[in-house]
């Protein structure tokens, strides 16, 4: 999708609010006119209440005074609740979009967008229903004031054209001085914020290792430059602020002198009245301008943010929706598969190269390899959470990374190294934040061996965990983890170092676990440095440097491993394919 494509995605979402917009339009309209309230009654009581002296008609005009202002205040609080709605709709039309656009961002490696993708998103949305939008959209009505002006005498006319040319002027050189440092100060809130959080999701390590001194300094140094822009755009629309303040103070003053001295002057047949009236509406008319200006900075966000949405949709297009596809039974295929982590430099060394195996339903592959050989990118690559720059992962024949996840998600297991658990209940994460299915949670927790734990917790499924399952010892953290990962009816499970934090309870529950997946036929596949899960897989891959350097039945591998020549075993029933990714004149240590 091109970038005209993406931006025409906001476009369209705000074009959605068009009703409502109009209304709010007609709101300031309306709004505007009644402003010339306190101009027709000052007006209406030197002229005509002065020299009838008349009590009455004082009296009828002062009650009509009042009863406007209240239909004023009405007018301005509908105006606003229809904003309010027209930004509820905006988050209603692109509100699931931005969050699935920021959240295949951070899968994607473009993390700057993600991180303040929904920030941009709620300025935006908050900026539609600001007293800066209303302040906005007053500014039409304000140009008609000044024709107003224009009708109770030209000169009175030309001067109020003149102050309001004058508050663009000021607007403009508000806008080019601000928005430099007002864009500078948002990128460092970004880094700064994402800083800190990095810092304290980790900070037993910074705290054990005495590191918090050196994280203060660098988030210090961010802040400090980050303050610097800030009071750098705050002094530059705080000095074009308060000139447009004296504008507005001294154009209602001088207007009034001015008439004062067209009457003298014999150039203006009017009474003193409508003189007076000029200089009020004077002061009506540039007051949203003034207020536009003081509030510039809200507008320079918000045009920034709409900027920063636009780039996010263009590097990340809305999903396809295909045909919905059978559940899968399990094959799980990858064909000379390479890839590199995503967001590095093009340049960058693949961390996998050239895979390719065949894995038929209900059989468990055990990936094996030294540190840093390319495993659990692999099991990345696996579950469809990143890209291939070649070849593909296909289960079933169809490629995982474009199958759409919440058609492919409930049969899908994963347990990556960092088990990611979050905010809510334990039956929450279980049951992956669906809504959970009781028989279901049970059927997991048993086959962990969790069951009973849960139950000995004092809310028992409904136990509140914290973020990251702070509130979980390292071992349930991983079984709530697996738990999670064989929720539901999944067809291929892959697990990443799954007992790298389990006791021996543990070490058995996990055992339980795949040999319950592997007599209902689920696919799994284990990366791991333990023989005794290794003994339980029916293949074997061996990951060296990213490339494969042996596949096939589990002991032909491990036979190769040990220097011993491979023995033809038992046929596992699997399609025989060759060892492939080796480099040229490396001979295949086991087929298939």
């Amino acid at each position: 999708m091109n970038s005209e494509a993406s931006v025409s995605e906001v476009q369209v979402a705000l074009s959605g609010q068009k009703p409502a917009f109009l209304r709010a339009a007609v709101f300031s309209v309306l709004i505007g006119a009644l402003m010339l309230s306190p101009s027709l009654y000052m007006f209406q009581v030197y002229d005509r209440v002065v020299n009838s002296r008349s009590m009455m008609t004082l009296a009828m005009l002062t009650l009509l005074l009042v009863l406007i202002y209240v239909v004023l205040e009405v007018l301005q609080w509908a105006r606003q609740g229809v904003l309010r709605l027209a930004a509820e709709g905006f988050d209603l039309a692109l509100g699931e979009r931005i969050y699935e656009a920021v959240f295949r961002a951070n899968l994607s490696g473009a993390r700057n967008l993600g991180q303040r993708g929904l920030r941009d998103f709620t300025t935006v949305r908050e900026f539609i229903c600001s007293q800066t939008m209303a302040g906005l959209l007053d500014i039409p009505m304000a140009l008609l004031l000044i024709g107003v002006i224009f009708w109770i005498d030209p000169v009175l006319g030309c001067f109020g054209l003149l102050s309001a040319a004058i508050q663009g002027v000021i607007t403009y050189f508000n806008k080019k001085s601000s928005a430099s440092p007002l864009v500078k100060a948002n990128r460092l809130s970004s880094e700064a914020q994402a800083f800190i959080e990095s810092s304290l999701k980790n900070g037993e390590v910074v705290q054990a290792m005495g590191m918090a001194g050196g994280l203060r300094q660098r988030w210090l140094m961010q802040q400090k430059k980050l303050l610097f822009y800030q009071a750098q755009a705050s002094d530059r629309a705080g000095v074009f602020g308060s000139l447009s303040k004296y504008v507005q103070l001294v154009s209602g003053s001088l207007i009034l002198g001015l008439g004062a001295w067209l009457v003298l002057s014999g150039n203006f047949t009017g009474s003193l009245g409508l003189v007076l009236m000029a200089s009020i509406v004077a002061g009506r008319a540039l007051a949203p301008l003034t207020q536009a200006i003081i509030g510039w900075q809200n507008v320079v966000n918000a045009r920034e943010s709409l900027k920063h949405l636009g780039e996010l949709l263009s590097k990340i297009p809305a999903a396809g929706s295909g045909l919905p596809l059978p559940a899968p039974t399990g094959r799980l295929v990858a064909e000379y598969v390479t890839a590199r982590v995503p967001g590095v430099p093009p340049t960058a060394r693949p961390v996998v190269h050239n895979v390719f195996f065949d894995v038929p339903a209900g059989k468990m592959l055990a990936i094996i390899g030294p540190s840093a050989s390319g495993k659990s990118s692999l099991a990345h690559l696996l579950v469809g959470a990143w890209p291939c720059l070649a070849g593909s992962v296909r289960l079933d024949g169809v490629d995982v990374y474009t199958w759409d996840k919440r058609e492919l998600g409930p049969y899908i297991g994963f347990l990556p190294q960092d088990v990611a658990l979050f905010e809510g209940t334990i039956a929450q994460n279980i049951a992956r934040f669906g809504k959970p299915d009781a028989g279901k949670l049970k059927v997991a927790a048993r086959m962990t061996g969790l069951h009973e734990h849960i139950l000995a917790l004092p809310q028992g499924y409904n136990t509140r965990i914290g973020g990251d399952g702070v509130m979980l010892s390292g071992g349930m953290r991983q079984r709530v983890g697996l738990a999670r990962a064989v929720y539901g009816s999944p067809r291929l499970v892959v697990l990443d170092e799954p007992n790298a934090n389990l006791d021996e309870a543990g070490e058995v529950a996990l055992a339980n676990t795949l040999q319950v997946l592997r007599s209902v036929g689920v696919t799994v596949v284990v990366i791991t440095h333990r023989k005794d899960l290794l003994v339980m897989a029916d293949l074997a891959l061996l990951l060296v440097d990213g490339t494969p350097k042996a596949f096939g039945p589990r002991n032909e591998v491990l036979a190769a491993l040990q220097g011993v020549a491979p023995q033809q075993t038992r046929s596992l029933g699997v399609p025989r394919a060759p060892v492939i990714g080796m480099r040229p004149g490396i001979k295949p240590m086991a087929t298939a």
